[in-house]
């Protein structure tokens, strides 16, 4: 059969340097940091003491009182972001066939604060089983798609995709394959994540996975940069609809890309290490252009997963060298976890929204806070640092990657 072609028509974004697409993509630009310390809890004990949490964000500001209270922090910036997007869109919510109107959504952990805060209750009690009564709904990782649809009437398939830090890329290449085999008009798709939290922070500290550059959060996340020594935590939530091509036309809807294809590869190595000589990397882009009909030398631009560890960003760009070759000197390679902080779940989202924004306005974003080369990384790549460059981006590859070795890469292409 014949594959259907599929379009973004809608984009919404909730994040640490802009509550909107609009704010998001301007801060982008200006090199924006999101990182600063942590307002959420005490941080005295903690070895690192800042985030990039969202700023100047109240549910209450978009969602009922009583709705919100019934929600985890990531299902909230998943209505807020899913919001934006559909307003975005244009999508006439009473003439759609909601029955082809579905909502796949990442998250890599869910409601990880509702479980610690239960968790604290409990153990500061008398071992009386008192739980709140929306626990369970709250905590679930599948919940914001849900919540999605309810409030919309969205009928076509719900459920999350769980991955890790891939997890938004998958609900992704999901949302584009039900599209492509003519299951589904029209599907809301991102992820959300809110592990600023005392759990999260104290867990990803005991692994030393965050950076702990606490004289200087505004700089601490600096991907390929010889000094970096962790990532920074990130929440918030990124939104996009996916459209068939024939039926966005139809209604005059405004198209920002083309969703070419899709890769999906596992390293198949370690827990929570990448694989030094970046394997699955490699596999994932090559099945990624595969499945796109592309070859490497139509890639322009690539958003890296670039999470600034020292392992990771070395394999990574160790892989993107031998994928594309020669051409790889040819590419705007770039990390915009520079300044957003990794959004774990979300942030595959979040990157390809600011990938699609580059192949709509003509420049690609900066890696901001490098100072120092890193003798391991090949020295001929652009790794657009410190300033954004210009560049007509006719196709764009976004890369996330996650715990347990789950690799997944998106390719987005300028409409003819």
């Amino acid at each position: 059969m014949e594959l259907k072609r599929v379009v973004v028509t809608g984009l919404g974004a909730l994040t640490p340097i802009g509550n909107t697409k609009d704010e998001f993509w301007d801060a982008l630009l200006t090199g924006k940091s999101g990182a600063a310390p942590i307002t959420y809890f005490d941080t005295e004990k903690f070895k690192t003491k800042f985030a990039c949490e969202l700023k100047n964000f109240k549910a209450t500001d978009f969602l009922d009182r009583k709705e919100a209270r019934k929600m985890d922090r990531f299902t909230q910036y998943a209505m807020v972001a899913s919001d934006e997007a559909i307003a975005d869109s244009k999508l006439d919510l009473e003439t759609v066939n909601k029955l082809r109107v579905g909502v796949i959504w990442g998250a890599g952990i869910g409601g990880l604060e509702t479980f610690q805060n239960e968790m604290l209750n409990f153990s500061e009690g008398d071992g009386t089983p008192r739980f709140n009564p929306f626990f369970i709904p709250k905590m679930i990782a599948d919940i914001a798609p849900g919540n999605i649809s309810i409030k919309n009437g969205f009928m076509g398939p719900n459920y999350t995709t769980v991955s890790a830090c891939a997890s938004s890329a998958n609900a992704m290449i999901d949302a584009l394959n039900y599209i492509r085999l003519g299951q589904c008009d029209v599907i809301v798709t991102g992820g959300s994540e809110a592990a600023v939290t005392i759990a999260g922070m104290g867990g990803f500290n005991a692994m030393h996975a965050l950076s702990t550059r606490n004289d200087s959060p505004e700089t601490a996340s600096r991907p390929f940069d010889a000094t970096r020594d962790g990532f920074v935590l990130g929440e918030g939530a990124g939104a996009i609809i996916l459209e068939e091509y024939e039926h966005a036309k139809a209604r005059g809807a405004t198209i920002y890309a083309e969703v070419l294809g899709g890769g999906m590869s596992s390293d198949a190595y370690h827990m929570t290490a990448p694989h030094p000589e970046g394997i699955g990397v490699i596999a994932v882009m090559k099945n990624c252009l595969e499945n796109a009909g592309l070859e490497p030398e139509a890639v322009d631009h690539i958003n890296t997963h670039g999470t600034s560890t020292p392992l990771g960003d070395v394999a990574e760009l160790k892989a993107i060298t031998e994928v594309f070759g020669a051409h790889a000197k040819n590419i705007n390679i770039n990390s915009t976890k520079s300044m957003t902080g990794h959004l774990l779940g979300a942030a595959g989202a979040i990157e390809a929204i600011a990938s699609i924004l580059s192949i709509k306005h003509g420049i690609v974003p900066p890696t901001i806070n490098h100072t120092t080369v890193d003798e391991n990384i090949n020295p001929e790549l652009n790794l657009t640092l410190n300033t954004p460059q210009k560049r007509d981006v006719k196709v764009a590859m976004s890369n996330t990657f996650g715990f347990g070795g789950h690799n997944a890469c998106v390719l987005f292409k300028k409409l003819d």
